[in-house]
């Protein structure tokens, strides 16, 4: 359940993460771009329904909240956040640099570079969902369109009565008609919510202002919740037409300012430079308990610029953007000497995540021939001397990245346990032996012998899968052709950490490249897995995973354009393993299968890991104020925080 809890974190924020996917974020939902189907693998349902049945508490039940850990710790009636200011002033500007450009304002289709503010999930500043997932606990959804959810013991359907207050931008009321539309849209024009919603096979009407979604499985305790997710968009809308009498067409990227239902709407843009959206002041949702004391500024403006360095010398120059989340640990460390820090008017702040660190990595290719052998993927993991490049370029801030699923319960550690081998016995001989034998251990360059070492065991892999050294070059020992290497990146700034990795790989006679292309055309690429390697960081995990893991490791996702399967795995060990998580029955059985599953990730080197850090570096321009603490799972919620200018008008009126 990875995919829009990060969203009410991230929708605003200005992008950017060195080896991360940064500019797409922007245009999509911030934390890289998007999914997939699932293979069927012939086992799960059935392996499942020997299992014990999870059963739902309350099931039958009308609530206002759903959660998949514990039951949440707001009662149905709340207010509000707990760590909101529900008398935050409204009004004034954030401003924020978006990279790139955009083309579009359809973000539910693979073509185009849709605006920032909106989003494939989690509806953006546009459009709102059935539930809201709440940035204060993990896993747990609070009612937005749909005013109450219920769903039986088996957890085979879920029912939403709908809020009779919800209504669009233009007044009209949001109906059940629109509820099922939507979910019928969408999932056959984005491989990211067919694939999240494979498992539902009708959406119908039930009742006055209740819509009924049934699945083709029971005991995924799961379904229900995500079904909250679901981004409601208004039909009559889109099935009308534009001010020159053209039908509208949802397949297509538009320029068109779109209908929405959420906190904002768009008020101007120049496309491609900038856009700015307007709080809608008679927004149907102020009261819902989700958006009190939230949603506060008066306007939100994004203005492209052309890189994350130029993005750096706005944040610095003030007025262009506000705020940002450092992610480059030298500019943390040195960059931040300038006169408004100095003086106080720009502020820095290191606050603690609390959040499941996603992989961070060199991806391999595994679509291409010479990535498919294991031993190459595990010679080039044990030639990257990450001790070097924490050193000399990040000031030794950083951890090494050991999981798909960091900082976190989650996180494989040791040998497996009884509960683990439950899942990995029925998988033995289809995964490396040493899941069961040894702990997974990255290579760790902490003496002067360890390149050596490390070079010397790599190249013998690399003879193994049929390469030899002449002279200094590697070549496959039949052919002759040189084994080669281009690194993908989106900015100028992906250099800093591409090319130390393309350097230490050369030693191994691998000639390498970095290439570094405009982001439209980066996006492209990675639609269309159009890369050897490139730095990334996955989009966020939660402490709950489930249905999503199928977007970023299934087989079926592998080949899907736009899918988040970069690395292209296509291993039916793996999707036993994701359908295992899918279908665990508690809570115990889920962690089990999510830490088989990141072992088998491990062990067949799909990926080079590269490094985290477990809280965020936070500077702002002393314009903004926020509460006093921040909520507890995201820890930051920009949306929570308001202006000075508006503080000021609001004790003027007063």
């Amino acid at each position: 359940m990875s995919l829009p809890n990060r969203l009410v974190r991230l929708a605003v924020a200005s992008s950017l993460a060195f080896g991360v996917i940064g500019a797409p974020a922007l245009a999509q939902d911030k934390a890289t771009s998007q999914p997939d189907q699932q293979v069927e693998t012939g086992t799960a349902e059935t392996e499942n329904a020997a299992a014990p049945a999870p059963k739902a508490e309350g099931a039958g039940e009308w609530h206002e909240s759903s959660s998949l850990i514990e039951g949440s710790k707001y009662p149905d009636d709340f207010a509000h956040y707990d760590y909101v200011n529900p008398d935050a002033p409204k009004g004034g500007t954030l401003n924020q640099i978006a990279i790139g450009s955009f083309d579009s304002f359809n973000p539910f289709i693979v073509r185009g570079t849709p605006a920032a503010g909106l989003a494939t999930f989690g509806g953006g500043l546009l459009y709102d969902t059935l539930m809201d997932q709440s940035p204060d606990e993990p896993g747990t959804a609070h009612a937005l369109i749909a005013e109450a959810v219920r769903y039986p013991a088996d957890f085979s359907s879920v029912t939403y009565r709908l809020n009779p207050e919800a209504r669009w931008h233009d007044g009209e009321p949001v109906t059940v008609e629109d509820v099922i539309w939507s979910f019928e849209t969408l999932t056959e024009l984005h491989p990211q919510w067919s694939a999240y919603y494979k498992n539902i096979v009708s959406a119908e009407q039930t009742g006055d202002g209740e819509v009924t979604f049934t699945f083709d499985q029971t005991g995924n305790r799961e379904l229900p919740n995500i079904v909250g997710d679901l981004t409601i968009l208004p039909k009559h809308w889109w099935k009308g037409t534009d001010a020159s009498g053209n039908k509208r067409d949802i397949t297509q990227p538009t320029s068109e300012v779109p209908l929405g239902s959420g906190p904002y709407r768009i008020k101007s843009y120049d496309i491609g430079q900038s856009i700015t959206w307007e709080r809608v002041a008679d927004y149907w949702g102020l009261d819902n308990p989700t958006r009190v004391g939230r949603y506060n500024y008066g306007e939100i403006r994004y203005v492209y610029l052309r890189d994350t360095n130029a993005a750096w010398e706005a944040f610095k120059k003030g007025g262009l953007d506000d705020w940002r989340l450092e992610n480059m640990s030298r500019r943390w460390a040195e960059g931040y000497d300038f006169p408004a820090v100095k003086d106080g008017r720009v502020i820095r702040k290191t606050i603690d995540s609390g959040q499941v660190q996603s992989m961070q990595a060199y991806v391999l290719n595994n679509r291409l021939e010479k990535f498919q052998d294991r031993r190459v993927r595990k010679a080039l993991t044990l030639a990257y001397n990450f001790e070097e490049m924490n050193r000399t370029l990040f000031f030794g801030l950083y951890e090494r990245m050991h999981s798909y699923f960091e900082n976190s319960e989650l996180a494989a550690k040791g040998l497996p346990d009884e509960r683990e081998l439950a899942y990995l016995e029925p998988l033995r001989g289809q995964i490396p032996d040493e899941v069961f034998t040894e702990e997974f251990a990255l290579p760790a360059y902490n003496d002067p012998g360890a390149a050596r070492n490390y070079l010397r065991e790599a190249l013998g892999l690399l003879k193994e899968a049929g390469y030899e050294l002449r002279g200094t070059t590697l070549v496959n020992a039949q052919t002759g052709e040189p084994f080669t290497i281009e690194f993908l990146g989106n900015d100028p700034m992906d250099n800093r950490t591409l090319e130390p990795f393309a350097r230490q790989i050369q030693r191994l006679g691998i000639q390498t490249e970095v290439r570094i292309v405009d982001t439209n055309q980066y996006i492209e690429r990675m639609n269309g897995f159009e890369f050897e390697v490139v730095g990334l960081r996955y989009p966020g995990q939660s402490l709950s995973p489930g249905n999503e893991q199928r977007d970023f490791w299934s087989t079926t996702a592998a080949d899907a354009p736009g899918s988040r399967n970069y690395s292209g795995i296509k291993n039916p060990a793996i999707d036993q393993l994701i359908d295992d998580i899918v279908y665990a029955p508690d809570r115990e059985s889920l962690v089990a299968a999510t830490r088989a599953l990141d072992r088998v990730l491990l062990w067949e080197y799909y990926v080079v890991p590269q490094w985290y850090k477990s809280e965020d570096w936070l500077a702002y321009w002393d314009k903004l104020q926020m509460p006093e603490k921040g909520p507890a799972y995201n820890g930051i919620d920009p949306f929570s925080w308001w202006t000075k200018s508006a503080e000021a008008d609001k004790a003027a009126a007063n």
